[in-house]
């Protein structure tokens, strides 16, 4: 995923990144909101879960082997793609696939959440200062499972899918600000999704901030938390 901003004909990089943030100063920052997978937990349970788990079960259930169940599996999944509802919901998978519940195969899953090596220190500090959300397309059943272990830090946690039936568009950062009492630009969300946490969050009104843990565009981007953790300024 590539990160690329635009002023007028050159290119942002982290100079401008920080100016950006140097800018919150003049508004009331009160909320922090963050993405869930690929942000503050790594992808190995979702990893585990959808390329894992649900091609093996699959392959139990059609008496296939695993390669093949695979091949059919990822197929479905191409059918559907990421800009549809049904592409996050696992409860769609299970019915459409005929796998039953889903619940044994998510408790089997649940020693592959994992946690990026600065998220507790970070959410630690800022949560003593601002308060703190998660924003995530994952649906609940799923996004309970990921955060059981770092909840505390956050007062909040909505789901697109499971609260509002949509994906993570503008108005589903609209709504969170409403519910939350808050103006956009009192709100800096962090993400790693280009279209679902930066622009769209951004288009919203939001201080988005895009989150790149690849260190391909390091110098344009966040390429871990404890970058926002120095960058924030502090609560006015």
């Amino acid at each position: 995923m590539y990160f690329s901003v635009l002023k007028g004909n050159r290119q942002m990089d982290f100079r401008l990144l920080t100016m950006i943030i140097s800018a919150f100063q003049m508004k009331q920052i009160k909320l922090i909101s963050f993405d869930a997978e690929g942000t503050v937990v790594t992808p190995d349970f979702s990893q585990a879960i959808w390329h894992e788990a649900i091609p093996a079960l699959y392959a139990q259930k059609k008496g296939l082997d695993l390669a093949q169940a695979k091949k059919c599996i990822y197929g479905e999944y191409g059918k559907i793609g990421d800009q549809r509802l049904e592409w996050y919901d696992i409860e769609y998978w299970f019915r459409y696939l005929g796998l039953g519940s889903s619940e044994p195969l998510i408790q089997g899953c649940l020693d592959k959440i994992g946690y990026y090596p600065e998220v507790t220190e970070v959410l630690s500090f800022l949560a003593s200062e601002y308060k703190l959300i998660v924003a995530s397309g994952t649906p609940l059943e799923l996004l309970h499972c990921l955060l059981q272990d770092i909840k505390p830090y956050f007062v909040r946690i909505f789901s697109s899918v499971s609260h509002y039936r949509q994906l993570k568009s503008p108005d589903f950062y609209l709504k969170i600000c409403e519910e939350m009492g808050v103006k956009p630009s009192q709100v800096i969300h962090v993400g790693d999704n280009w279209q679902f946490d930066f622009l769209n969050a951004r288009q919203a009104g939001i201080n988005a901030l895009y989150l790149d843990r690849s260190g391909r565009d390091h110098q344009e981007s966040l390429s871990d938390l404890t970058q926002l953790k120095h960058l924030l300024p502090p609560p006015i």
